[in-house]
């Protein structure tokens, strides 16, 4: 068993394309396959996050809330300076409604879940992503109306429904982080809870590639109907990948975070919370039909980018911050 954890661990990122590869054929090759994949995926997080919140020490994540430098610096770049490239970026798209809708409701809300995964897997601090869950949350939910009254006028307010996010925030974190909690407390005086922290921190990969494989084969027929249309919001959504790259690591750098904290930052400003903002898409009048199928896009850009950050990350210096060899490993 131990032998063939070190060799997923060693050959993770060739089997995330992998995976990838696998879910986009299904979703081609069985389009009627969408709707339970697309059940499947909450339940797919759900199982990935638990065993990353085993990973993560609870007490790491309660030193994590004080850390305020770190806090503040995920927050100022995620609701002060990406809300600006986002505007610029929807301005390409400003014609159609229903893609400048999209666009908007995925680039202006940041990662929840996920995040955590990619930026532990690149060496970035996992627990105090963790610790920053919650906040990023509650002020994305707090400012999103504010930012769509702004960008796209005051007509879109009556659409916005902040249900999704109580719903995402409930089963993607508390749920899990309650598990791991419980499994954590157990493996201090059972057999068993360790038996459990053992199993899952094992199964991380063959995770990854479940949750990978399922998103994309619930997805890439409705988007592969509309690609024409679709092909225009793309070039955006790489274009936000990496500028929103370069403001994590210049927000890091001007805060002076240390290594793990800025690769952190990086993929937080990087990441956006598609899974949770789809049901606010769907909700919209048919009129805006591609509002969904733009944030479906987004998601599938974003797992090809994330895998290459993970490769890269590790290789970006950070020596303006405080380089802290017990926290760059740090999940």
């Amino acid at each position: 068993m131990r032998s063939l954890v070190r060799w997923w661990d060693t050959h993770q990122l060739a089997l995330y394309i992998g995976a990838i590869a696998v879910g986009a054929a299904i979703g081609l090759i069985t389009p009627q396959a969408a709707p339970s994949l697309e059940h499947s995926i909450e339940p797919a997080l759900m199982l990935l996050l638990f065993a990353t919140f085993l990973g993560v020490p609870l007490i790491e994540v309660k030193r994590a809330f004080r850390d305020i430098r770190f806090l503040g610096t995920v927050l100022v770049a995620n609701f002060v300076i990406v809300p600006m490239l986002a505007w610029g970026l929807s301005r390409f798209v400003v014609d159609d409604r229903g893609l400048l809708l999209g666009v908007l409701f995925v680039l202006l809300t940041p990662c929840i879940d996920y995040v955590i995964v990619f930026a532990g897997l690149a060496g970035g601090a996992g627990a105090r992503l963790l610790a920053a869950a919650p906040l990023l949350m509650l002020v994305q939910i707090l400012l999103l109306p504010v930012f769509l009254f702004l960008f796209a006028g005051g007509a879109v307010l009556g659409v916005v429904d902040i249900g999704p996010f109580i719903r995402a925030f409930l089963l993607l974190i508390v749920v899990p982080l309650s598990a791991a909690a419980v499994v954590q407390a157990l493996a201090r005086r059972y057999r068993g809870g360790r038996f459990i922290e053992k199993i899952m921190a094992g199964a991380m990969v063959p995770l990854m590639m479940v949750t990978l494989a399922v998103v994309i084969g619930s997805q890439i027929a409705a988007v592969g109907s509309q690609i024409t249309a679709l092909l225009r919001v793309m070039p955006l959504y790489i274009a936000f990948v990496v500028l929103a790259v370069a403001i994590g690591k210049l927000a890091s750098r001007v805060a002076q975070l240390d290594v793990s904290a800025t690769r952190a930052v990086m993929f937080s400003t990087a990441t956006r919370n598609s899974l949770v903002v789809l049901p606010l898409a769907l909700a919209l009048p048919a009129s805006m039909s591609m509002a969904p199928l733009a944030i479906v896009t987004q998601t599938l850009v974003e797992l090809v980018a994330m895998l290459v950050l993970v490769r890269v990350a590790p290789f970006s210096r950070a020596n303006h911050g405080r380089a802290s060899p017990s926290r760059s490993t740090e999940l």
